[in-house]
């Protein structure tokens, strides 16, 4: 699993590049099934503009791929924000990926079966 950061209108330092990676890093813990990650650091520069850091994320994975992005006033804060997002989203593909492995299984048809034909 390789994790790529790139940045837009930013230099990425290294603090920047191992904060992230430590940060995004977390997400394999939850599913091992991750090909790879791509992280995008981008600075909007527009005074006026508040929240002007943003960070987003495509996790791929073998059989999809969720995408993530936030936003704030720091870099720092917008990777947190999108490492939270990203945890979450990547449990909820899991859980989606376990209850329909669990749903098409052979075993668990031909059993039901076996049981109404008892049953009758």
């Amino acid at each position: 699993m390789r994790i790529t950061v790139n940045g837009r209108n930013i230099e990425i330092t290294d603090a920047i590049r191992a904060y992230a990676e430590e940060k995004i890093g977390k997400v394999m813990n939850h599913y091992d099934q991750i090909q790879s990650i791509e992280v995008v650091l981008n600075v909007i520069k527009n005074p006026s503009v508040s929240q002007s850091h943003t960070a987003e994320v495509l996790c791929k994975f073998t059989s999809g791929s969720v995408k993530a992005e936030e936003s704030a006033e720091t870099m720092y804060a917008s990777i947190d924000l999108v490492a939270d997002k990203i945890n979450r989203q990547v449990k909820k593909f899991k859980e989606k990926q376990i209850k329909s492995s669990k749903n098409a299984s052979i075993r668990t048809d031909v059993k039901e079966e076996d049981e109404e034909v008892a049953a009758e």
